[in-house]
């Protein structure tokens, strides 16, 4: 299997890149390949923009997702989004290594998505959820955050973490056809012994290990919804 790790986080001795570390040990541990996309180290460009196109299909007004069709097609795609993109291509298994900011991810992955996730290959008109272009593919989310669990929930302050997740669960990884494993999340580590780190670590540890035993969360089928992407009358 080959396994792409994207991993977000500006500080390498932090506890989420220890379990960046952790992952690429144990995955290539169980014969597999791993590469891992370091974007704060490799100082990666989060911004869309035009600069991202050697070619215009439409140099004078830009529809970002349109040049990307069009510049994939011409091979014209600025080095670092081809880059990234051909790691998507060769991974089996994609695994975004980051910690929640704001109920979401830091910006620098955001933009990897908003740049490498390109239209006409990823997705594109039906081509989404089961009919996706990374369909056949898998990904999962390795997360940590300063919340404590009891915060996350049912009738709990912050909502339930599903709730928190589903833009990304679904609006980004299942929408371009990934299949979504189930994440791991670390929960109120910046406030947690060094014990209670390590019994993170060895919870990792195990859920990587059991990656073929987990349950992939659920998605839309397309074969529900007609050409208008409304549900099908039963």
């Amino acid at each position: 299997m080959n396994v792409l790790i994207v991993h977000a986080h500006p500080e390498p001795g932090s506890f989420t890149t220890a379990m960046k570390d952790l992952a690429v040990q144990v995955i290539a541990g169980q014969g597999n390949e791993v590469i891992v996309s370091d974007l704060y180290a490799q100082n990666f460009n989060p911004v869309a923009s035009a600069e991202d196109f050697n070619q215009r299909a439409n140099p004078e007004y830009l529809v970002y997702a349109l040049e990307q069709r069009h510049n994939n097609k011409q091979g014209s795609l600025m080095a670092d989004i081809q880059a990234e993109l051909d790691k998507v291509q060769w991974a089996d298994l994609i695994i975004f290594s980051f910690p929640i900011y704001w109920f979401g991810m830091p910006a620098i992955l955001k933009g990897w998505v908003d740049r490498v996730f390109i239209s006409g290959y990823c997705y594109g008109g039906r081509r989404i959820y089961d009919l996706g272009g990374l369909r056949g593919k898998s990904a999962m989310l390795a997360v940590s955050l300063g919340g404590q669990r009891h915060m996350f929930g049912a009738g709990a302050i912050h909502g339930e973490i599903e709730t928190l997740l589903r833009p990304i669960h679904q609006g980004m990884l299942g929408y371009v056809g990934l299949e979504v494993l189930p994440p791991f999340i670390a929960w109120h580590v910046p406030y947690i012994s060094d014990e209670g780190r390590r019994e993170y670590l060895t919870q990792y540890r195990q859920h990587l290990l059991d990656l073929e035993q987990h349950t992939p969360l659920s998605m839309p089928a397309m074969s529900d919804y007609d050409e208008t992407l409304r549900p099908k009358r039963t």
